[in-house]
């Protein structure tokens, strides 16, 4: 069974009123219908998404933070902690987007088959994926995930 880390967006659509805006509509129902299917993987959060659900929405964001049916968390690490922040010191990921490096640090500590995102600006970017792997290579650290998002055509099939 493939194992899939689920950033915080997919979480945030998942719980989202439907949205008058076509492409954040579109996201949603692709999101959902997804996630009808989301028993064929192990899906898997960090305290990061549990954190950042939190802060969100004052009506929703419990409802993502609780994680709509979990199969399982990734603990804090030390590891994950001290990537995120390579990932920054190298000029990998601007030091904007901290937050983003956990979720990949986390993906690539903990062996996820598949990141599952919206945010294609840090996460869902070959050009960043590119960087980060010359970092993982120099540091000894195995980066396998796939990233899956918006470039997918409509469905989010795994």
């Amino acid at each position: 069974m493939e194992t899939v880390y689920i950033e915080t967006t997919i979480a945030s659509y998942l719980v989202a009123d439907p949205s008058q805006d076509i492409l954040k509509a579109a996201k949603q129902q692709a999101t959902r219908d997804w996630w009808q299917q989301r028993d064929r993987y192990l899906c898997v959060v960090s305290q990061e998404v549990l954190d950042e659900a939190s802060e969100g929405n004052p009506e929703q964001g419990p409802a993502a933070a609780g994680g709509p049916g979990w199969a399982a968390t990734a603990g804090d690490h030390r590891e994950v902690r001290a990537l995120a922040e390579n990932f920054v010191a190298t000029g990998a990921m601007p030091a904007k987007a901290a937050r983003d490096a956990v979720h990949l640090a986390v993906a690539t500590v903990f062996g996820a088959d598949i990141l599952l995102s919206w945010n294609c600006r840090h996460l869902v970017n070959r050009h960043i994926l590119r960087r980060l792997e010359e970092v993982c290579r120099a540091a000894g650290v195995a980066t396998a995930f796939r990233l899956h998002a918006a470039r997918i055509a409509g469905r989010l099939s795994l």
